[in-house]
């Protein structure tokens, strides 16, 4: 069957109000570019002449401005998930234009097909190659594309020239089964492949191809800071007294960490403290710094859901695809974030928490338990069943007026349950066979910024009884103080009633 080529204009007509879209990708690597951009333009106009327009969107994670913050910008929402990181959709999310469910990264592809979600109309796909008999080759990111494309009535793909055909191989993409026929996912080491190089769809499927010649909405990281790199050295540091404890295997375990410039700054310290051996990395997002220690030698090989890096990054891993290819390899991240998977490798997972409180739990979401940041993302996939699961935290925000350890968290992510380990720039909190109460003592002495140890052992000693020495009266009163006189440090604890 001939392919048919169009115009991004032509692709965003065959788009209805009230669709369901899932677009490829995963943050802004593999999402299509152009399309989206066009839906966005033929909203306003429906807008303009007083006609509604708005779609769902499903996506892998975040995407790049051309799809997320567009849609936004123009109101053209009708939901989104499961992760976003746009500040337009941002905005929209908490000033209750754009209706938005949160949900873990690894859950969304199962829960379309089981229909809990509803229908998929149109699924808008970025690739470096599309042929005649319906295989298409993904770019850099992957997500939730498999399922789209088999749910989806029509198929619109982006063939975009800035990603070669000549990295047909280096995707693994597959689909399980569903229950009752669902049978093990087969991963036993970072490099297994459990499917095949390409999508295979319905050729009839595929209403239009648009080509594009777009790079991915990649910015570059800040450069480390002395915050930053000490708590990178503090995670090296801390693997290697596990392996030298005997509570880590001499030829260590594959490695997730999470997005951002923490994640970098551990990656870089590991691959500068020579005790630790070169390891493998099983992850969702292979970020700069894993594409850095391969060169090196230290990364012997690379699991993931999207190359995101930046553009210098991809543009080197492109040119050298000879070096690169038998050492990445991108999945879907139904594979990449798989509970079952996860677990039976000993994932060490390494993630970054917005707030934690004193007892282990973890905010990763919501600003003041209220305003959403960007999402829960693939942290639960990774930190529940990971061999050790660490979070990492800068201490204080705002110049210090905002203590990353609170009572309370003011919204729960990720509970004390899976939280095993917290690293700050001043230390290591090993909270793995402890109470609350001891957690909370080893948290304040290990992590906690100077400013605020005093205040919450203060907090502590209020004088309530139980397993959990938690004041209801006082435990969001660093929220409150924030919002009252801009910095948590003037809290005051005797307006509260000891227990």
């Amino acid at each position: 069957m001939a392919l048919k080529f169009i115009t991004a204009d032509e692709a965003a007509a065959l788009v209805k109000d009230g669709d369901n879209i899932g677009f490829s990708g995963f943050t802004p690597a593999g999402c299509p570019k152009v399309v989206p951009g066009a839906i966005a333009k033929r909203a306003e106009e429906e807008h303009a002449a007083g006609r509604p327009f708005k779609v769902g969107m499903f996506t892998g994670a975040s995407t790049g401005d051309r799809l997320d913050g567009a849609l936004a910008r123009a109101g053209a929402v009708k939901f989104r998930t499961p992760y976003q990181s746009n500040k337009d959709m941002r905005n929209g999310i908490n000033a209750g234009e754009h209706p938005y469910f949160d949900m873990h990264l690894s859950m969304l592809a199962q829960e379309l097909r089981y229909g809990f979600l509803g229908k998929i109309d149109v699924a808008i796909v970025e690739a470096a190659d599309v042929t005649e008999d319906g295989e298409i080759v993904p770019t850099s990111g992957v997500g939730i594309l498999p399922t789209i494309c088999r749910l989806a009535d029509k198929i619109i793909v982006e063939l975009n020239d800035k990603h070669p055909k000549e990295i047909r191989g280096i995707h693994d993409i597959a689909e399980p089964l569903d229950p009752p026929h669902r049978r093990d996912m087969p991963v036993y080491s970072p490099s297994d492949r459990v499917g095949q190089p390409f999508v295979k769809v319905d050729p009839a499927k595929i209403v239009g191809v648009v080509r594009t010649s777009e790079p991915n909405d990649e910015g570059a990281f800040a450069p480390l800071d002395d915050v930053t790199k000490a708590i990178g050295d503090n995670v090296a540091k801390f693997l290697v007294s596990e392996m030298e404890a005997g509570r880590l295997p001499k030829e260590f375990l594959p490695l997730q960490s999470g997005v951002g410039n923490v994640a970098n700054a551990v990656l870089g310290a590991l691959c500068d403290n020579k005790q630790i051996p070169a390891f493998e990395v099983y992850t969702e997002v292979i970020q700069d710094a894993v594409i850095e220690l391969m060169k090196k030698g230290r990364v012997k090989f690379a699991s993931g859901c999207s190359l995101s890096v930046t553009r210098p990054v991809i543009q080197e891993i492109y040119g050298n695809l000879d070096f690169f290819k038998d050492k990445l390899l991108l999945r879907p991240q139904e594979y990449s974030n798989n509970p079952e998977i996860v677990r039976r490798l000993g994932v060490i997972t390494i993630n970054t928490a917005l707030e934690a409180d004193i007892f282990g739990n973890i905010n990763s979401t919501h600003v003041n338990g209220t305003r959403m940041m960007n999402g829960l993302g693939g942290s639960g996939d990774f930190a529940r069943n990971g061999y050790l699961s660490i979070f990492t935290t800068p201490s204080t925000a705002k110049d210090g007026k905002i203590s990353a350890f609170v009572p309370m968290v003011s919204h729960l992510d990720h509970s004390e349950h899976s939280v095993k380990i917290i690293i700050t720039e001043y230390g290591i909190a090993d909270l793995r066979s402890k109470s609350p109460r001891q957690r909370a003592e080893e948290i304040i002495e290990k992590c906690v910024h100077p400013d605020y140890k005093q205040l919450l052992r203060d907090y502590l000693n209020l004088g309530v009884k139980g397993q959990t020495p938690q004041c209801l009266d006082a435990c969001f009163a660093f929220h409150q103080e924030i919002a009252a006189s801009g910095d948590m440090r003037n809290v005051d604890w005797s307006k509260y009633k000891k227990n």
